[in-house]
């Protein structure tokens, strides 16, 4: 089964530049967990999968409410606590948009993604 989270919006202080991590801005996270397709016809309960509501939650709380110089480290801590709390996730997935990037030039958003599996 694989269970998706898209573009959830938070506000958050993570980049290089000090205005950056003073000012913050708008970052845009999808998370993906997959888990055992083997298991998919054992549900009954909600504690027989993943919460997604406790994934959003996770996200919600790395985004806002720590500050990180690079996405890739937000990534990874992200994953590393999906991974510690939900055992029956066998693969994660992440990617996360900063959508106002201090580069002189046009553009839409950079984008980070990142995989783990156990």
């Amino acid at each position: 089964m694989k269970i998706t989270l898209k573009n959830m919006i938070f506000y958050g202080y993570h980049g290089l530049h000090e205005h950056e991590r003073t000012l913050g801005q708008r970052f845009s996270v999808d998370i993906t967990a997959i888990t055992d397709p083997s298991l998919d016809s054992h549900i009954k309960k909600l504690q027989d999968t993943v919460d997604y509501t406790a994934i959003f939650d996770i996200v919600k709380n790395e985004v806002e409410n720590y500050k990180y110089h690079l996405l890739e480290k937000l990534a990874n801590k992200i994953l590393d606590h999906i991974l510690n709390q939900f055992s029956l996730v066998k693969k994660c997935q992440i990617k996360i948009r900063k959508i106002a990037v201090p580069i002189t030039g046009s553009l839409d958003y950079v984008e980070l993604e990142m995989e783990r599996e156990r």
